[in-house]
């Protein structure tokens, strides 16, 4: 090609361009020959060395990936209309799909994706990285991400913006698997000749997006994985629950604290656990609405207009319930009983459509009878409840009942698909509340959820739920013992992240 002509080009592009078109030459030219290059005069040579500017097609294939048409039209102008024919290089759709990524990054999703990734990259490299290409650079070098498997990627965008996760969707449509049972990606017919012919444009070539499963076999099992990458299926529509909506659900929490006669005394503390599962949810996107000292009858109605309520832009439904209870039971502020089971049961797919196949989780701070359980520690010390704090600073969140042994039924058998229940204590037994403090149970959930959202790994409601289990029930209150009680009927994996 003409050397005044690539000065003139050069001329014109400022050095972050230069460091796009070196990103996209990645599969043409060894990585150590790209590195240093400061200018595109540099490039065009090592272009030259490989026989890529023989003709104009691959100048304007780049030229027109990082939309500089003024520049394109100069290559135009100068030769006549851009030569293209079928033994002419072209750009991989891999490199495409990370400079489209790139594009539409915004600085603080960049910034996100850089602090899930400390624990997969040294951290010298990813305070030298500025832009999402020299990310995507550590990645490819760390072996995290290549042109066969953009699962880590893939995996990442889904934490923070669903549509750039598609982008990486519609290229994992594009592959295909080869007889040996590896991914290739999936070429386009050859092109005919044409002078007119300009270069491809990812963003037009992709195909609408779809659930990954829904028009391909999905390649779950088949996909070869590194040492690097989490073994999570191409689909992860269905092996997660999507939450990318604003917000991500609802929240509504029930505090009871303040009873009506003397049956039931005052739940102090519960203000706590109030204020903590409100900052959470907040934190998690939620909006979150919170409804203090309701009769049996103003719960009901609550829960009723829940029910009635169209969750079409909503991704989830949480809803927390302090204050009293006994088996199967949950008490309102006037000593009236609401059976668990009558809660639970209309929140199934067939009343509720517009929450059908979304998780639905419930969370109850309450006793489930009189009983308490042994101790963790029988030979617990003086001192450990110095440290945990006296007796006298719990209360328990049960009511004296004249008959313990009444059977009450149980929402086992109401519980629909992708609900989610968490009891504070197993059943038939008591939980604790510090007056201070707040409940153990919530006060646990919600350190361990934040924990979970804080983490680089991808730890699940259920793996929270289990660590819960193990903190609660470990925890030296004197003088007996709490073990909470997950029952679910979730079929996926739910991770929660703060937004």
């Amino acid at each position: 090609m003409d050397r005044l002509l690539l000065s003139q080009i050069d001329e014109e592009l400022a050095s972050v361009e230069v460091a796009e078109l070196c990103f996209l030459c990645s599969d043409v030219l060894n990585r150590k020959r790209l590195e240093g290059i400061k200018d595109a005069k540099e490039l065009f040579v090592r272009l030259e060395e490989k026989g890529l500017l023989e003709n104009s097609s691959f100048l304007s294939q780049l030229l027109h990936s990082i939309h500089r048409a003024d520049l394109l039209n100069m290559l135009e102008n100068d030769g006549g209309q851009v030569q293209e024919t079928d033994a002419s290089p072209f750009l991989s759709d891999y490199r495409l799909m990370l400079y489209r990524i790139h594009e539409d990054l915004s600085t603080e999703n960049l910034d996100k994706m850089k602090f899930l990734l400390k624990d997969k990259l040294a951290k010298r490299h990813l305070d030298m990285n500025s832009t999402a290409l020299d990310v995507f650079a550590e990645m490819e070098k760390a072996g995290l991400i290549s042109n066969k498997n953009v699962n880590e990627l893939h995996l990442l965008l889904l934490e923070f913006d669903r549509e750039l996760a598609k982008i990486v969707e519609d290229y994992m449509k594009s592959l295909r698997l080869s007889p040996t049972g590896h991914l290739r990606e999936q070429r386009q017919a050859p092109r005919a000749s044409s002078d007119q012919q300009r270069p491809r444009d990812y963003r037009q070539s992709v195909q609408p997006s779809l659930s990954m499963c829904e028009t391909e076999p999905c390649l779950r099992a088949e996909t070869t994985y590194s040492d690097n990458t989490r073994q999570a299926a191409l689909s992860d529509e269905e092996e997660y629950y999507i939450l990318n909506s604003r917000p991500r659900g609802l929240c509504v929490i029930f505090n009871n604290e303040n009873f009506k006669g003397p049956k039931l005394s005052r739940r102090v503390g519960s203000h706590a656990d109030n204020e903590a599962l409100t900052s959470l949810f907040k934190r998690f996107g939620f909006e979150v609405n919170t409804h203090n000292d309701l009769t049996a009858m103003e719960m009901t109605g609550t829960l009723q207009t829940l029910i009635r309520r169209d969750y079409s832009r909503e991704d989830a439904l949480v809803v927390c319930i302090l204050t009293h209870g006994e088996k199967g039971i949950v008490y309102g502020t006037d000593a009236k009983e609401m059976k668990l089971e009558a809660i639970m049961q209309p929140f199934n797919n067939r009343d509720m459509p517009t929450l059908k196949g979304k998780p639905k989780l419930f969370f109850v701070q309450a006793c489930q009878e009189e009983r308490s359980q042994e101790p963790v520690c029988p030979g617990q010390s003086p001192e450990d409840d110095a440290e945990s704090g006296t007796s006298e600073q719990f209360s328990e969140d049960a009511c004296r009942h004249e008959d313990p042994e009444d059977e009450v039924a149980t929402v086992e058998d109401v519980l629909g698909s992708d609900v989610l229940l968490g009891m504070a204590t197993v059943t038939n037994h008591k939980s604790y509340r510090h007056t201070v403090k707040g409940s153990l149970y919530i006060q646990e959930l919600c350190k361990q959820l934040q924990k979970a959202a804080e983490s680089p790994d991808n730890d699940d409601i259920l793996t929270v739920l289990t660590r819960v289990n193990r903190e609660v029930s470990n925890n030296h209150l004197p003088p007996k013992r709490q073990m909470p009680e997950p029952k679910y009927t979730l079929t996926k994996r739910l991770v929660l992240r703060f937004i």
